[in-house]
């Protein structure tokens, strides 16, 4: 049985925008490539052709890895989610208590996530930790680097 993928609605919009636009869009613009470099004549040395060939290649790939995504999605109902415990699809704001640094994050799904815009997997090391602990409750992660212990400050809905 292939693994759920759980996404927030947000995160479910983006992969359907990203897979129409792939279908409608991108396959027409590929195509036609194609076509225009078919007429060039010569195939065997024609670079245009095999770029368009390989660029077609890839968003075949892409459209194939976004069904599977959405045919195994779970999708969390953010408004749903209950704020007293850390779950998928709630912000967190924690405490680094060796840095004495505020963080916030958004937990979602592995398929979401995105360190560079403060998403963090439900199954990154970070994230595991997160998963059930309530506000005032001190997490430790294990690390390469050691042990790291967060203190969680709040939780809430994301905007």
């Amino acid at each position: 049985m292939d693994k759920k993928n759980i996404l927030t609605y947000q995160g479910l919009q983006k992969l359907e925008d990203e897979l129409q636009n792939l279908k409608v869009v991108r396959r027409k613009e590929v195509a036609q490539k194609i076509k225009e470099a078919r007429e060039q004549g010569d195939l065997s040395e024609n670079a245009e052709y095999d770029a368009a060939k390989d660029e077609q290649r890839d968003i075949e790939a892409r459209i194939e890895q976004i069904e599977k995504i959405l045919k195994n999605a779970e999708v969390v109902v953010e408004e749903e989610v209950d704020l007293d415990k850390i779950n998928i699809g709630c912000q967190v704001k924690i405490l680094d208590m060796e840095f004495d640094e505020e963080l916030e994050y958004k937990i979602v799904g592995s398929t979401e996530a995105n360190s560079l815009k403060g998403k963090i997997s439900n199954e990154s090391p970070v994230g595991k930790a997160l998963i059930g602990a309530g506000v005032g409750d001190v997490v430790e992660v294990e690390t390469q680097m050691g042990n790291l212990k967060y203190k969680v400050l709040g939780i809430h809905r994301s905007n």
